[in-house]
């Protein structure tokens, strides 16, 4: 039975070379991998914005801005990690306000052993939904190639 909303926003950046960052990621508590956009979980009293703005800077190192609202869950999705939670997400092109130097691996995942994420680029090329694991991360991906 669902007993809580999760609201969760996520970036989506593609450089200038045409490349997606992602995250590969290590959850702990259920020792599951994933491959996903960065972001994460709103906080209280924060608009979704800034949500994204702070997950950056805490997750990559950098500031990025804000471009454009890309997509918002429709359908419902029940979290991947807690059965009681119903998953919202809002996902926002960004871009970096900073030289980022991540490279680019168009290959498998690398999940990192002593931290919890690990980012790369990604080609455009071999880019596509099914890179991400999380069902709306697939369709995010979906819908970004398809109106990019």
């Amino acid at each position: 039975m669902i007993k809580a909303i999760n609201l969760r926003v996520y970036g989506v950046l593609v450089n200038d070379k045409k490349q997606v960052l992602v995250s590969d990621e290590r959850i702990y508590y259920n020792n599951q991998e994933i491959t996903k956009f960065p972001g994460g979980g709103l906080e209280l009293g924060e608009g979704t914005r800034d949500c994204i703005i702070r997950e950056c800077k805490e997750e990559i190192g950098i500031d990025v801005e804000v471009v454009d609202h890309l997509y918002t869950t429709d359908f419902f999705q029940q979290s991947a990690f807690n059965p009681e939670h119903q998953i919202i997400s809002v996902y926002y092109l960004i871009k970096p306000l900073e030289t980022l130097d991540i490279p680019v691996n168009n290959g498998s995942a690398v999940y990192p052993d002593e931290v919890s994420e690990n980012f790369r680029f990604i080609d455009w090329y071999y880019f596509n939904e099914d890179v991400m694991t999380l069902p709306i991360d697939k369709k995010v991906a979906k819908l970004l190639k398809e109106k990019y």
